[in-house]
């Protein structure tokens, strides 16, 4: 039976499962007439490719896919070759085509990474393994609820992409693969249901899209731009289409002229140059009309004007001509070639009054210039062998620490993808160091902001800075082109305040660090007690938390750097001790007894609720008001006097007081997460007391579809507010993944469980 593939999209599964190696029909010939030109397209930049090596891997794609189709109806294997054709058009190595061509293999088939090192070799495995998505086993279960398998879905693609970024973190040749696959399936969009395509058109337009400007493929960033804003807005889309479509011929003559004097002109002064028309993209120009409140029969540079030379000198030579000719506007003149920005992009800009009186942009650079602003990074490969690009390698340098600081800032891979989208891929302001690096930062950013970026000590103790030349207080908002000197002294650091005016998730995460580290010894005591209590209650192997290396271990599996982190955000309850104690494995020291308790008509049957005790279901329980425990707490029950089990908290203090006056009252159970009961949970919010704040928190909970009962509010004389809020929620997993979500706010200074609501 032929199977049937979707679109090849992020966070899409095949439509069949993997076809198994050898299953494939014979190639036909337009599979081979395409190949054929692939090769010939890279061997026009790179002589010496293994034609062989390429076949090879086009022969084990298509064996590997075998009768699979797309939905588009065509065979699958015209989706793997159309991106390597994308990877060539960017003049990418022989590495990053043949892994263009095998991207999906590995995700989709039988095929294993051993088998491509075994074949193409490790720098071809290493580049598959970066693009290729997690396994179908992190997959959300088919009989989850509705929410639950949304949730679970975007958490699968926020971890997709954040495998893709680390990758990309340590080879760059990684996201430009993921950007030409997505590139094709962007342009085979049309073929899935309306509701997936909106939702990859808006992943494409907030991340794709940004990381090809980010990382200059200008080309690409366009394109990816118009597609999605195709299917995000098509109304609008359509609308700036019709009307860019009525004035095309008028303005394309009034280019046609403008272009022709020009040629003369450079001609007339000894400069041979080629003179392109640009048009401006349709996304572009829509967001112009947005940001300037313009109405479109005011947008006058619907088209550009680019001249490209052969020397740097003539670049110079040719705006000299330029303003010779026509009248340039003040306040448009950007020299990018003396000052080219972070992702190497260089061109001279200028806008003047063009031979029919309208504005004309006009762009001038080298040939080396041009081949850099439409390939960007990926020209990188291509070109650096004897080239004096010392710059972009310490600018591609600090994009992989970037990536690198905001996973040691995060370890969920949505709050890390949240912190890329806005420390990496925002709106950026380029400013220089006193010895001429360009550091890139969000729009608005301030020298708490820059200091971070260059290291946590110098944000740590930041006091000021000097903006050309000029002292300047901590809240100053950058221009492009400031050079900047952090002022410090070793005995000042981080206040509240910083978090008022600080623009990046860096420097917020970091302030917020070190704010915290003043409570973090009340944490670790707090966390070890609670493991300890633990482990007593369940009668497991007494050991030291601190030394043993099982705990190191569980440490480290949990993406904590030492055991004082983990034991931290136990106390912290970021983390539940259950969870901790199950990943310790320790032996039991002996069987706990089971007390059988009579049921009571009075009370709710614990099976109800997933509490088990000894295998028993339907046993008569209450949840302790004073700790209010969840699913995935580690809990005991009190066998009470008329009133049935009353399940505790085993750190509450009520349990610890039967455990030292009525042990034997003091039974184990066992609570499963049931998928339809809400608890109730009580959250303490330490927040900037400023305007907003409280919306944002309350905000952020609704969003996570929670329920608030009960809120109160107070403010101190610091500055500061706390939310007492009581909420519903399903389990400690819930309640923990709410925490980080508010955590990420700006004016939230810490997050904690309480024991209790607060009293009227």
């Amino acid at each position: 039976m032929t199977q049937v593939i979707e679109p090849r999209v992020e966070d899409q599964a095949p439509a069949a499962a993997s076809a198994a190696v050898g299953a494939a029909p014979p190639i036909d010939q337009a599979v081979l007439a395409d190949l054929e030109r692939l090769l010939d397209r890279v061997s026009q930049y790179n002589p010496h490719i293994d034609r062989d090596q390429v076949r090879a891997a086009v022969e084990l794609a298509h064996m590997a896919h075998g009768g699979q189709l797309r939905d588009s109806g065509e065979p699958y294997i015209y989706h793997p070759l159309k991106t390597a054709h994308i990877l060539a058009d960017m003049e990418m190595d022989q590495a990053s085509i043949i892994a263009g061509i095998l991207h999906d293999v590995v995700e989709d088939t039988n095929v294993t990474l051993d088998q491509i090192h075994e074949r193409f070799g490790e720098d071809v495995a290493a580049l598959v393994d970066g693009v290729t998505k997690l396994p179908d086993e992190m997959a959300a279960p088919a009989d989850l609820g509705t929410e639950k398998r949304q949730q679970s879905e975007r958490k699968r693609r926020a971890e997709n992409l954040h495998k893709v970024f680390l990758s990309m973190a340590r080879d760059l040749r990684v996201v430009v693969i993921k950007m030409a696959d997505r590139l094709h399936n962007m342009r085979t969009l049309e073929h899935l249901p309306p509701e997936r395509r909106d939702r990859i058109a808006r992943e494409t337009l907030q991340i794709f899209a940004p990381l090809a400007h980010r990382l200059g493929i200008w080309h690409l960033k366009w394109e990816l731009e118009d597609l999605s804003f195709k299917y995000t807005d098509p109304e609008k889309y359509d609308e700036v289409a019709g009307l860019v479509a009525k004035t095309r011929a008028e303005r394309e003559g009034e280019l046609a002229a403008a272009i022709e004097i020009l040629r003369e002109r450079l001609r007339a002064s000894g400069i041979e140059a080629e003179i392109q028309g640009r048009p401006k993209h349709l996304y572009s120009i829509y967001q112009k009309m947005l940001s300037q409140e313009l109405d479109f029969s005011h947008i006058y540079d619907l088209m550009a004007v680019r001249i490209i030379v052969n020397t740097l000198e003539e670049c110079y030579h040719a705006l000299g001509v330029v303003h010779e000719l026509w009248v340039p506007l003040r306040g448009f003149f950007a020299d990018y070639v003396a000052k080219p920005k972070p992702n190497n992009y260089q061109s001279l800009h200028t806008k003047v009054i063009g031979p029919s009186g309208e504005p004309m942009e006009i762009q001038i650079r080298t040939w080396a210039m041009h081949r850099t602003a439409d390939f960007g990074v990926a020209a990188h490969w291509r070109y650096k062998e004897g080239s004096k690009e010392d710059s972009f390698e310490r600018r591609l340098a600090m994009l992989r620490q970037q990536l690198i600081a905001s996973q040691s800032d995060t370890r969920d891979p949505q709050d890390f993808l949240r912190t890329v989208m806005e420390n990496i891929l925002a709106d950026q302001v380029f400013v220089f160091t006193p010895k001429g690096e360009v550091i890139d930062l969000p729009a608005g950013s301030t020298p708490v902001d820059f200091a971070y970026r260059i290291h946590s000590d110098l944000g740590d103790h930041c006091i000021g800075a000097k903006v050309n030349g000029r002292m300047v207080p901590i809240d100053h908002r950058f221009h492009n082109g400031d050079v900047v000197q952090i002022i410090t002294r070793n005995t000042s650091g981080p206040s509240l305040d910083w978090l008022k005016f600080v623009k990046t998730a860096t420097a917020r995460n970091r302030i917020k660090r070190y704010l915290r580290r003043l409570t973090r010894d009340e944490d670790i005591v707090r966390g070890r007690e609670q493991l300890e209590r633990e482990l007593e209650r369940r009668n497991l192997e007494r050991i030291d938390l601190s030394r043993h290396e099982r705990v190191a271990e569980v440490a480290t599996e949990m993406n904590y750097q030492s055991v004082d982190d983990l034991l931290a955000a136990v106390g912290h309850s970021l983390v539940s001790v259950h969870k901790v104690v199950e990943r310790l494995k320790l032996q039991p020291v002996q069987e706990t007894p089971i007390i059988s308790v009579p049921a009571s008509r009075s009370e709710q049957p614990a099976g109800k609720i997933g509490i088990t005790v000894g295998g028993q279901e339907g046993l008569l329980l209450k949840l302790g008001k004073c700790c209010s425990p969840l699913p995935g707490d580690a809990v005991t029950a009190y066998v009470s006097r008329g009133r049935g089990l009353v399940i505790h908290r085993v750190d509450c203090p009520n349990a610890i007081k039967y455990y030292q006056k009525e042990p034997e009252r003091l039974v184990a159970v066992d609570w499963q997460d049931q998928d339809d009961a809400v608890y109730p949970a009580h959250l303490q919010v330490l927040v900037v007391d400023r305007v907003g704040a409280l919306n944002a928190v309350v905000s952020i909970i609704s969003e996570s579809r929670v329920n608030i009962t009960r809120m109160k509010v107070s403010t101190a004389p610091n500055r500061t507010g706390l939310l007492d809020l009581s909420i519903e929620v399903r389990s400690t997993d819930h309640l923990c993944s709410l925490m980080r979500r508010i955590e990420t706010l700006s004016d939230v200074l810490e997050v904690r469980r309480s024991e209790s609501g607060y009293r009227r």
